[in-house]
């Protein structure tokens, strides 16, 4: 197994990381890979970029975009006010899937977290994504809350 590289995003990586978050039957259905981009993307991007509790990560390997991940960090007065770290917007390529980038990827994340001083990563993921779930269990995380969204389109 090859390491990754692991550095933040850079605006010139919107339009990668947008064809990686389309690369799925969800993704398809929720992004515009369009060219050129919608301006909601960069806007997104700006946004991330100017927040010290964001970071959009892009993971390479011999020099190859081959995964992402956004971390959100965010203070709290539960667990006596200690941070939590949100791991969100998970991809690997298909073509490294099952090669070891996403435990290495994931292994960074939580590293990163405890950097921070987080006292809880957490993440979600898709109930039709089971795979992604018992990866994200072999990790280690469990399903000990009941997660609810509202839509607001």
């Amino acid at each position: 197994m090859s390491s990754i590289a692991v550095r933040r995003a850079q605006r010139a990586d919107v339009a990668e990381l947008v064809r990686l978050l389309a690369a799925d039957a969800l993704g398809r259905a929720r992004e515009r890979p369009t060219d050129p981009l919608p301006q909601s993307y960069f806007d997104a991007f700006d946004a991330i970029e100017r927040d010290p509790n964001q970071e959009l990560i892009v993971v390479t390997l011999d020099g190859q975009v081959v995964g992402m991940l956004q971390l959100t960090f965010t203070p709290q007065l539960t667990h006596a006010g200690s941070w939590r770290c949100t791991i969100e917007g998970v991809r690997v390529t298909a073509a490294q899937r099952g090669a070891g980038v996403g435990q290495q990827m994931l292994r960074w994340a939580i590293a990163r977290a405890r950097e921070r001083q987080c006292r809880i990563v957490q993440l979600t993921s898709d109930k039709s994504r089971a795979d992604a779930i018992r990866f994200y269990q072999r990790l280690g995380f469990r399903a000990t809350h009941e997660g609810m969204k509202l839509s607001l389109d």
